[in-house]
């Protein structure tokens, strides 16, 4: 059997290219109202980005964000951005002092920072001053009110299998999470996702988040499955959690290839050792587009001589929508009606808007792991309307 990956709860912005030179802009051309500050649209933008500099865990990421920020900054053209960086240190209290000592600066709307508790604490700060906060965060927990989240969600990857395991006959799903708050998060979303689309959620089970407490259920758990009916296997777990297990006992239990379709919540291909596990073979996951995953890294190494980190896209994503409808010469361009229209903005890892609610859809790639291979078997949409959405 493999080891079991070290569990990890951590939740935090990961890992989303269309650049400046195709185009990169704001999908409609009027601003609706909405909560939030007004700029003057003769000076550049005062704009604070707030990354753990000093964090003795998360610097590097820090690091590649802020990277990925001034990439954007210098591929606005006439925008004029006035970019200024504030170090959180990594902790709620660094992002509450960086955040004030921003909106002393003038600061007019937020990017970043990192962490959701982070995040959450900037946001109660920003509120008072009418101010709005693109968060590199994927936890929708902290989204809402003038807070945004910019990190893919298990919603977006939810919705993404679920219609496409629909449209494929495969849409009567038994569904396997941890008994933990991440997971059970992500249960939730495959639930909501299966109403909306008009799949049947055949059966549920859970197992606590310990090696020990996988194996004591999987006989349970491929019982279930079996008299379920269900066509497809959902799990939630990521290849840092239970997922590599996973894989591997359910096949000797009964679940194979042969008469279930494996598809996990989280990226199966990261770390990429994972591609070669045996019971990984045909699973099903979203990814950004790619192509335009590798466009962006090209263009990041060239500028730095290093590979980005995977949440380095989020923040050219955020400079570039600001950019993008500062270019549009509105005085409310940072409001909450601008933010969230509807038809969203391109980003490097393909097309995203943020909702009212605070979180966020973005256009996914259905991929399949093939012979150790990742294989997009459904490319990423467009635009918003078009296929996979």
């Amino acid at each position: 059997m493999v080891a079991l990956f070290p569990f990890r709860r951590k939740v935090l912005a990961w890992t989303a290219a269309v650049l400046a030179t195709l185009g990169l802009s704001a999908c409609d051309v009027s601003i609706p109202g909405g909560g939030g500050p007004l700029i003057n649209t003769t000076k550049a933008v005062p704009v604070a980005l707030l990354v753990p500099k000093s964090s003795p865990t998360a610097a590097a990421l820090g690091r590649s964000l802020e990277n990925a920020a001034w990439l954007a900054v210098n591929d606005l053209g006439d925008v004029e951005i006035d970019l200024m960086v504030y170090d959180t240190g990594g902790t709620p209290e660094g992002a509450m002092r960086a955040a004030n000592e921003a909106l002393s600066d003038g600061a007019r709307i937020f990017l970043g920072p990192l962490f959701a508790e982070n995040a959450n604490a900037v946001g109660q700060i920003a509120s008072n001053r009418g101010v709005n906060v693109l968060s590199f965060s994927n936890n929708p927990e902290i989204a809402g009110g003038n807070v945004f989240i910019l990190g893919n969600t298990f919603q977006s990857s939810a919705d993404r299998l679920v219609r496409y395991a629909v449209n494929r006959g495969r849409g009567s799903i038994f569904l396997i999470h941890a008994d933990d708050p991440a997971e059970r998060l992500g249960a939730q979303a495959i639930q909501r996702a299966a109403e909306r689309s008009g799949a049947r959620i055949a059966g549920v089970s859970s197992f606590p988040l310990s090696q020990q407490g996988v194996v004591n259920a999987i006989p349970e758990m491929s019982r279930n499955y079996r008299s379920s009916g269900a066509q497809s296997v959902f799990v939630t777990s990521g290849n840092a959690g239970a997922m590599p297990f996973l894989a591997e006992l359910l096949p000797e239990n009964g679940i194979t290839p042969e008469n279930s379709q494996m598809i996990g919540l989280q990226r199966l291909d990261v770390p990429s050792s994972a591609l070669s596990l045996k019971g990984l073979q045909g699973a099903w996951f979203a990814t950004p587009s790619p192509a335009l995953v590798q466009q962006f890294n090209n263009r990041y190494s060239a500028a730095y001589g290093v590979q980005p980190t995977p949440v380095a896209g989020l923040a050219y994503d955020g400079i570039a929508a600001i950019g993008a409808l500062v270019a549009q010469g509105n005085s409310n361009a940072l409001t909450v009606g601008a933010l969230t229209q509807r038809a969203g903005f391109a980003g490097v890892n393909g097309p995203f808007r943020l909702l009212a609610n605070g979180s966020n859809e973005r256009g996914l790639a259905v991929a399949q792991i093939q012979n150790n291979q990742v294989i997009v078997i459904d490319p990423a949409p467009r635009s918003f309307g078009g296929a996979g959405f």
